[in-house]
């Protein structure tokens, strides 16, 4: 487990976190996420020891994160795999050299029969075995970036931490990523975060996620429940919700439908049973993960809102009235 406890950082008199605390469970995919500037990456760098903060703890397996421990911060990068937006790869390394090259940072031999087979072996787990000798600049953006993650799983990681890993990447190659990343956690067992602006990267992997915003972390949850239904302005602006296009007559009241939920015909059943027209005039479904989750607005007479009210109260229908 990493858990951070009221983290603060400054750069120069530029506050970039204030107060985070937020916990990350051994296995589970965490994402972070916020516009630029949120300290997303900044956070990252902290959990991993690439810079200091100045007041508060990260722990990792109770064991603290500190630069001025040379030894033990050592010894806790080597657990930690990093993948970043721009690659990092040496162009006049081939494949094969870039994935081997932790291992020599560590002066681990590179030249036995072992340890080739486990680099060939997570050239083969990203797909690039008959890319072995080819240069960066012979390989696509997608390529590249499956390089950077054999490379940071060369080491065994027991974390794997991704800076905007396939922001550089488009949508097609992003999916591909991202499902790798998934087969990574699944059969290596490795805890993955996420730092992305990307909404798309954590409703597709992300089992947890936290939203930063200005240096503060507004809320942590599941991204379905954060998503679907976010409560804080920030969270709203930043999935850019179109209640500014309802009508401004009569009631508005939207609904949101999680897991069971999605499968039931509330609509028709409630107009139904309660004889009543409704005018649905917005809607939004978000595929997240393994199933799909979403709201919905209607539209009705203002003098129906109690029986509308206490029939979704009945079917355990959780809605709120926009305003």
């Amino acid at each position: 487990m990493i858990q951070i406890k009221h983290v603060k950082k400054k750069f120069n008199n530029i506050e970039v976190l204030k107060d985070i605390s937020l916990n990350i469970d051994d296995g589970e995919i965490f994402g972070i996420i916020g516009q630029s500037g949120a300290g997303k990456s900044t956070l990252l760098r902290c959990i991993n020891g690439l810079e200091s903060y100045d007041s508060g703890t990260i722990l990792v397996d109770d064991q603290e994160v500190n630069i001025r421990d040379k030894k033990n911060l050592r010894n806790l990068q080597k657990r930690m795999g990093m993948i970043f937006q721009s690659f990092n790869l040496l162009e006049r390394l081939d494949v094969y050299q870039n994935v081997a090259l932790p291992l020599k940072f560590w002066n681990i031999k590179t030249n036995t029969k072992e340890t080739q087979k486990k680099i060939m072996n997570l050239i083969r787990l990203v797909g690039l075995e008959d890319k072995l000798h080819a240069k960066p600049r012979e390989l696509s953006g997608g390529q590249k970036q499956r390089v950077a993650i054999a490379r940071a799983l060369v080491l065994d990681p027991e974390f794997l931490l991704c800076d905007e890993a396939t922001s550089a990447l488009d949508p097609e190659i992003t999916k591909e990523i991202l499902a790798l990343l998934q087969r990574i956690n699944k059969e290596l067992g490795i805890t993955i975060i996420v730092v992305t602006h990307q909404m798309e990267v954590v409703k597709q992997i992300c089992q947890k996620v936290a939203f930063l915003s200005d240096g503060r972390m507004l809320a942590a949850g599941s991204p379905e429940h954060l998503f679907v239904w976010p409560k804080e302005t920030e969270i709203r602006n930043f999935l850019r919700e179109e209640s500014d296009k309802l009508p401004t007559s009569g009631v508005n009241i939207k609904l949101f439908f999680f897991g069971e939920g999605n499968h039931k015909p509330i609509v028709t059943q409630m107009a139904r049973e309660l004889g009543k027209d409704f005018n649905i005039c917005w809607a939004k479904l978000e595929d997240f993960r393994e199933d799909v989750y979403g709201s919905l607005v209607l539209n009705f007479d203002e003098k129906d809102l109690e029986d509308v009210c206490s029939f979704l109260d009945k079917n355990n229908v959780t809605w709120e009235v926009i305003e």
